[in-house]
């Protein structure tokens, strides 16, 4: 019987995911959630940053033994990163997709095993491959929809001349994102998305339209999913949770910019100059290569070491789920990433949006101006600025319709979804029924 009772389809998802691990996590919670609901799932994967597979004992694991050249993993330009991933696992890839499938096969008089494969949506050439293999390809990008939406633009905007890049040229990323397009015009069969109707639901309904295949919002997974490890992640220093005990309530700041994010020294030194002038509580994030150029966290200025001291919390990794939930933390300074974005969402916290890529940069434009539950963070970062900027979220009154306000008005609606008889139970339900027609 799967986890949740229901008996056991006979049918199987082929998941690949991305070997990031803000994309490798929510991939997993998916198949946790499908395996519960009673269908079989492998995950196919690279030797790079390859998945555990003592974390999800409910799922198969199975590599790719793909080959990367070294130069690739060492390029800065992330996009062309990405591309030469394509190329380097689309072979391996197509080659491990046509065993299972031949393991599979067909049963007399029914369907086949392997009812469909599920690939993120940076994994364009794997659309290719399932073409290739007749199997039916599903897209679960790492990011909401509205994200995924600009890409399906981007043709259009770059004719205009207006391509958001950050972390990449011009040129690379409209390459990228054009492949991303056409893979989908192409090859897909739907698009599985970790966001919900609240949020993103006009975003869904267009990308719907523009591709004529089903959109599935099957989030927030990680409220909905047995899984709560995370891929890859260090372990995390609890302490910060017993300082946060001794804070009042809505005091702290929660800072983290993320698992992958570098930044300069002079960045670095205004952030921290902010925290102190803000005159708020903070619990920051600070991982050892934080810093571009350095192996080891650099001091603090002198002059700022008594109040890092005796107003903050430096860990170098969080139990970030659990921080957020906490009664202490009354806002979250962050990078925007998805993952981190739903969490906040999920616990009506208010964030400070400070995008550091592409795709962070249309979350934070969500944030800020569609769904007002944070405030943003200019382009050029000023350390008095800032400083003002977490003032105004932590201690000022914003009025009714304010971020705090709003955050705790997703937060409900978010509750309400993944209640019994919501919208992500019924989206779920629908995309098992869906796939078991393939």
């Amino acid at each position: 019987m799967a986890a949740d009772g229901r008996a056991p389809t006979g049918r199987r998802v082929v998941m690949f995911p991305f070997p990031l691990g803000s994309h490798i996590t929510p991939m997993l919670q998916l198949g946790e959630v499908l395996s519960a609901r009673g269908l079989g799932v492998t995950v196919l994967h690279t030797d790079l940053n390859a998945p555990d597979p003592a974390r999800y004992p409910d799922l198969t694991f199975v590599s790719i033994r793909e080959s990367i050249p070294a130069e690739v993993l060492a390029d800065p330009d992330m996009a062309w990163r990405i591309m030469e991933l394509n190329a380097a696992c689309e072979a391996p890839f197509q080659a491990a997709l046509a065993e299972l499938a031949r393991g599979g096969g067909l049963q007399p008089q029914g369907p086949r095993e392997v009812a469909c494969v599920v690939v993120d949506g940076h994994w364009y050439g794997m659309l290719t491959a399932t073409a290739r293999a007749d199997v039916p390809a599903f897209v679960f990008p790492a990011d909401g929809a509205a994200t995924f939406l600009s890409m399906l633009a981007t043709p259009r905007l770059h004719a205009y001349g207006h391509i958001p890049t950050k972390g990449t040229s011009d040129e690379t990323a409209l390459e990228f994102m054009t492949c991303v397009r056409d893979a989908m015009w192409s090859f897909s069969t739907a698009l599985v998305v970790n966001t919900f109707d609240d949020i993103e639901g006009p975003e869904l309904a267009k990308i719907q339209d523009q591709l004529c295949r089903p959109a599935f919002a099957v989030g927030p997974l990680h409220l909905v999913s047995p899984a709560t490890a995370q891929h890859a992640a260090p372990e995390p220093d609890r302490s910060c949770l017993a300082w946060l005990n001794a804070q009042p309530a809505g005091s702290v700041l929660y800072v983290s910019l993320g698992s992958t994010l570098r930044v300069d020294r002079a960045t670095f030194e205004d952030m921290a100059w902010a925290l102190a002038g803000s005159g708020v509580h903070f619990l920051w994030v600070l991982r050892r290569d934080f810093v571009r150029g350095a192996d080891e966290l650099p001091p603090f200025p002198e002059e700022l070491q008594d109040t890092m001291r005796r107003r903050g919390k430096i860990v170098a990794w969080s139990p970030q789920r659990e921080v957020l939930a906490h009664r202490a933390v009354g806002g979250f300074w962050t990078h925007c990433g998805w993952n981190s974005t739903m969490e906040a969402i999920c616990e009506g916290v208010p964030m400070l949006a400070q995008p550091c890529s592409t795709d962070n940069t249309v979350i934070a434009r969500y944030v800020t101006h569609q769904w007002g539950n944070g405030l943003e963070v200019g382009e050029v970062f000023d350390r008095a600025d800032m400083a003002k900027t977490i003032r105004r979220l932590m201690v000022a009154d914003l009025g009714p319709l304010g971020p705090r306000e709003r955050a705790q008005l997703l937060k409900m609606q978010a509750c309400l979804c993944v209640a019994e008889g919501g919208q992500a139970r019924l989206t779920l339900a629908d995309l098992v029924g869906y796939i078991l027609r393939f």
